[in-house]
């Protein structure tokens, strides 16, 4: 079972193109599952003895434990899809977990700032940054090559953090408007490389889940930030020692950290949690609030859903059908305080 595990686990990442997320989180509900099935000074079980009432047991056992339906949910998926590539591999007649019921998850409709808040927010990061850039290099964009940034932390007493990392404002700024002019994952956007971008039409060729590519434009809010980001990045791969990133696809990265490397996705989540502290408000923001919003906005001017779902990546139409919720929900709270007789 453990070799069928492995190869399993090759499989997602080679011909699947499963993310490294999946695939590490994948292997590790497997590898829970085998514990399970094999306590200290007990052989594992053979694929063959793997019967569906062990695995009714195993989800009893993760329901004991207090684990939440959906982490339950996602390591029955994790087994679900294994037996079936055991299945078609021909180690198994049919798959032992096809009987075993998915735990009933409640749905959760996303909580999405109004288009009247989040602008609000974008043009108040703007303005704040504008001392720092008054003040940090400037020049002219390059052309496809786009190298830039800035000198990182030059703590100023008495200034604000805003200022005090002025250098890196411009990238702050950049990949704000960015999250929610596209509606990128930020796996996506610390993705990004410098080819990825068509500035003139103002379009992105985003790599999403399972490496899928799809097309998404931006608006004339990110382009400006974006090109007022570009000499940041460039000072940014200078002060590192880095090359131009012609060669090494590291420094092809759109967004770079000080040190001249890729932004991590952790780094985005920090950025985002700073700037809602700057701004003085009370927001459980996240990066993937950006997304919420971005399609919620969208939905809630008129666009199609469909449209909705390729803008997303979304590979089932069901996915993006949450947002029909969420809008409906913020028209309601219009209704309650605006309506005389609400």
């Amino acid at each position: 079972m453990k070799k069928a595990i492995t190869k399993y686990l090759e499989y997602l990442q080679m011909v699947k193109n499963s993310s490294p997320h999946t695939v590490v989180n994948y292997g590790k509900d497997l590898d829970q599952f085998l514990v399970f099935l094999s306590p200290p000074g007990a052989a594992a079980p053979t694929l063959a003895a793997v019967k569906h009432g062990m695995i009714r047991e195993f989800v009893a056992h993760l329901h004991d434990h207090g684990l939440e339906k959906s982490s339950i949910a996602r390591k029955l998926a994790a087994l679900r899809s294994f037996f079936k590539y055991c299945v078609r591999e021909g180690h198994l007649k049919e798959s032992p977990a096809r009987l075993v019921p998915t735990p009933k998850l409640p749905k959760r409709i996303p909580s999405v700032l109004s288009a009247e808040e989040m602008n609000g927010f974008l043009n108040q990061l703007a303005r704040m940054a504008q001392p720092s850039l008054d003040n940090a290099p400037s020049s002219k964009k390059p052309a496809s090559s786009v190298r830039t940034p800035s000198a990182e932390k030059q703590r100023s007493p008495g200034r604000p953090a805003s200022f005090e990392e002025g250098l890196l404002l411009r990238r702050d700024r950049a990949l704000l408007e960015l999250l929610y002019a596209a509606g990128l994952r930020v796996s996506e956007l610390t993705g990004l490389n410098l080819m990825d971008i068509e500035q003139k039409e103002r379009i992105l060729r985003v790599r999403g889940k399972g490496n899928k590519e799809r097309i998404v434009p931006y608006g004339a809010k990110a382009q400006e930030a974006l090109e007022k980001y570009w000499p940041m990045r460039e000072q940014l791969l200078k002060q590192s020692n880095a090359s131009d990133g012609r060669e090494d696809p590291q420094m092809q990265a759109v967004f770079l950290n000080y040190a001249g490397k890729r932004l991590t996705q952790r780094s985005v989540g920090r950025i985002v949690k700073k700037y809602v502290r700057l701004v003085n408000v009370n927001w459980d923001l996240h990066p993937h609030s950006l997304r919420h919003a971005f399609a919620t906005h969208l939905l809630a001017d008129g666009a199609d859903l469909r449209a909705i779902q390729e803008l997303l990546g979304h590979q089932s139409l069901s996915t993006t059908q949450k947002y029909t919720h969420a809008s409906i929900r913020q028209l309601m709270e219009v209704y309650d305080k605006t309506h005389p007789h609400a």
